[in-house]
């Protein structure tokens, strides 16, 4: 099975900006993001041996969330301009390897990479039937809910050197839930790093009961009356217009009006001493002794 990487780029550039000291060279330019993404770039690269890789980002213009929920992210502390400043950088080196860039206005990164996976999967080899692999490289673990018997999601585990690939069967020992109960586990508790606002009083355990009872939020609203729980039967009732609503801010967008073509994010060939240049003037030397 071939595969394509699929790397979130704000969320791995946000998580590797904190995991790391402020790293600087010496004519003083903040490179700590910089430097963290092309670390889990070369490893993805020499660990998974991609032959496809594609990097999606989120673009400053407001999404569709933020103009149908004003509310959306509020709670979020804003992240310092440095890390925008890297973005930069890191979008400019991905160019020269060459990796294709993905980012539309009006959606985010995450509903640009839910679109590419469902778009990768319909794509069956005539011939052999051979299908694509898909494993998204990311910060955060929002896009579990993408996850199926072709689709994998990479995140890093500690620093920038441990990782850990969630399946079908990390994310049952992780929650106890398949990956399509994601979405109305974030439903019922809300999440709070984007202020989803989900069923006050229900917190992860209760979330996690109620799907493996009635498997889904659908389910548990058809069959609320079976909830001896008096309490909690009285809050599912009281705010169910809120779940629902929380069920839709929280689901991946997969149709998103984007051109996409697999045959241009072949990675197969790179400037190699194009890149060692750029990572030289970085003062990046260890990146360079790992360039493949």
């Amino acid at each position: 099975m071939k595969k394509i990487v699929l790397i979130d780029g704000n969320a791995l550039a946000h998580r590797v900006f904190h995991a790391l000291p402020p790293l600087t060279t010496r004519k003083g330019q903040l490179v700590n993001a910089i430097y963290g993404f092309f670390s889990v770039f070369l490893k993805v690269v020499k660990e998974l041996k991609p032959d496809y890789i594609v990097a999606v980002f989120d673009l400053p213009s407001p999404t569709f969330r933020d103009i149908e929920y004003k509310d959306y992210k509020a709670k979020r502390p804003k992240a310092p301009k440095e890390i925008y400043e890297q973005i930069s950088k890191i979008k400019e080196i991905l160019k020269v390897f060459p990796v294709s860039i993905y980012e539309k206005e009006g959606f985010e990164a995450d509903d640009v990479i839910g679109t590419i996976v469902e778009r990768v999967n319909s794509l069956v080899n005539k011939k052999s039937k051979e299908k694509i692999k898909s494993i998204i490289v990311t910060g955060d673990l929002d896009t579990l809910q993408l996850v199926n018997e072709n689709t994998e999601v990479y995140t890093l585990k500690k620093g920038v050197t441990q990782s850990i690939i969630y399946n079908k069967e990390t994310i049952r020992e992780r929650y106890g839930l398949l990956p399509e109960q994601i979405v109305d586990f974030k439903a019922l508790k809300g999440d709070q790093s984007d202020n989803i606002p989900g069923v006050p009083g229900i917190g992860e355990k209760t979330a996690i009961d109620l799907l493996r009872r009635f498997n889904s939020l659908e389910n548990i609203y058809k069959n609320v009356d079976k909830i001896e729980n008096q309490k909690l039967r009285a809050k599912l009732l009281e705010y169910k217009e809120q779940a629902f609503f929380s069920q839709y801010l929280a689901t991946i967008r997969k149709d998103v009006p984007i051109e996409f073509d697999l045959k241009k994010c072949r990675f197969d060939f790179y400037n190699k001493e194009k890149i060692k240049e750029i990572f030289e003037n970085l003062e990046f030397y260890t990146l360079i002794k790992r360039l493949p």
